[in-house]
């Protein structure tokens, strides 16, 4: 790094592994400068199951209290036919169960906006632009924006989701890195849906299609697709308009509450629309740069942690580039060693999973279903969750998670 009193490392994106990593680096001394395309926080994605290793750096953090006063405690998992009747489910008390109760849901803009409020005020951060070039030498790296000014930095790092604008300008297309998995998912939110059903996530499917209700607080209710395509679409993720239109295309007429559903999506504001991909690298970063989150390792919405993963591979980062003293490089290079055994398989795992989340066909379905049933017998159910729910990975025990607000709480943290 150069040598400075307090080296300055551009972090581009503000979701949760770009202000969670700032979270961090503030804390050992470094300076972190955030930006963010969008113009004020994202308000879309989707609800996330928090737990894990992922729960335990919320906990280091001191963020649990808030989260959880965020949180929904879900009742049931419910799969039902085309008339709203029961065709399969369980208990949610069997995740909590399978996780010693350190589990909940919760909105994925609440997460990241509860770890951005943590340092609002101590971090810089420009909103409303975005990284144009990046050029970088053994001394620094010179990066211009669409509005800003350029700027000399020391490191910068890209926590710009999936369609990372960092890893495009340094690494390459992302056509070199996704491995696309056959399936989308939207998500989003209206007021004043009529069926509520507290507390239960319900979700109805028909072959390669699925589509979940959830109620939220203030008369809300959460929509989430998800459904098979053998190919890619040839769609803009920024072309909400064409998003719409597509997602009414591919579930009109497909039964149950479906419909009108779909009658609510035109006035919605916070549609959230992508394919269901990974990003595969050999590594996470050369010279002066690097990706963290899903710009570097996206999991893919079917491993359900990719919010936990960006929280540990912050953590773990931060943790590197404080133990190496200024040698990025080493801190680097100890970051990809440390979270890729584990990252890679999740992913894995992740790949599998597609068939479970959308059968494409009427047995798959029916399958599913039954098996589901099966898991309120004794013992059935928590094994498949205790196999289901678990990460083989022990949290590094960095000065900086000794230091944190809560460090004393957290689980698993090895010295």
């Amino acid at each position: 790094m150069q040598d400075t009193s307090r080296p300055i490392v551009l972090i581009s994106g503000a979701g949760v592994a770009g202000p969670a990593l700032a979270f961090w680096l503030e804390r050992c001394g470094i300076e972190p400068v955030l930006i963010e395309t969008a113009p004020t926080l994202r308000t879309d994605g989707y609800m996330i199951d928090f737990w894990g290793v992922g729960y335990d750096v919320a906990e280091i953090m001191g963020l649990l209290p808030q989260l959880k006063r965020l949180s929904y405690d879900m009742s049931e998992v419910r799969f039902v036919d085309d008339a709203g009747r029961t065709a399969g489910g369980f208990s949610a008390d069997l995740l909590r169960s399978a996780v010693g109760g350190r589990y909940f849901s919760i909105p994925r803009s609440d997460l990241a906006g509860e770890i951005y409020r943590s340092l609002e005020g101590r971090v810089e951060t420009i909103f409303g632009d975005s990284i144009t070039s990046i050029e970088q030498d053994d001394a620094a790296v010179r990066v211009t924006f669409h509005h800003a000014a350029p700027r000399q930095v020391d490191l910068v790092i890209g926590a710009d989701g999936l369609h990372s604008r960092v890893r495009q300008l340094v690494f390459g297309p992302e056509a070199d890195f996704e491995k696309y998995l056959g399936y989308y998912v939207a998500s989003f939110t209206v007021e004043g849906y009529p069926h509520r059903d507290e507390g239960d996530f319900v979700s109805y499917g028909v072959p390669g299609r699925q589509i979940a209700r959830y109620a939220l607080r203030g008369n809300r209710t959460a929509f989430f697709f998800n459904w098979a395509e053998d190919r890619k679409l040839p769609f803009d993720h920024r072309d909400v308009v064409a998003q719409k239109e597509l997602l009414a295309q591919r579930f009109g007429g497909a039964g149950w509450e479906t419909d009108a559903i779909l009658a609510m999506l035109p006035s919605c504001s916070d549609l959230y629309f992508d394919s269901v991909s990974q990003i595969r690298m050999d590594r996470w970063s050369t010279g002066r740069v690097a990706l963290l989150g899903d710009a570097a390792f996206c999991p893919s919405l079917l491993a359900g942690q990719g919010t936990a993963f960006a929280m540990i591979a912050a953590y773990v980062l931060a943790g590197e580039l404080d133990r190496a003293h200024g040698d990025f490089a080493r801190a680097f290079k100890n970051y990809d060693t440390t979270l890729r055994t584990f990252i890679e398989s999740k992913q894995q795992s992740a790949s599998r999973f597609g068939s479970w989340l959308v059968p494409r066909t009427k047995g798959g379905l029916f399958l599913r279903n039954q098996v589901t049933r099966l898991m309120s017998l004794p013992f059935v159910g928590d094994w498949m969750m205790r196999s289901a729910f678990s990460d083989n990975f022990t949290l590094p025990g960095y000065r900086i998670g000794r230091a944190a607000p809560n460090a004393s709480a957290g689980q698993g943290a090895a010295s």
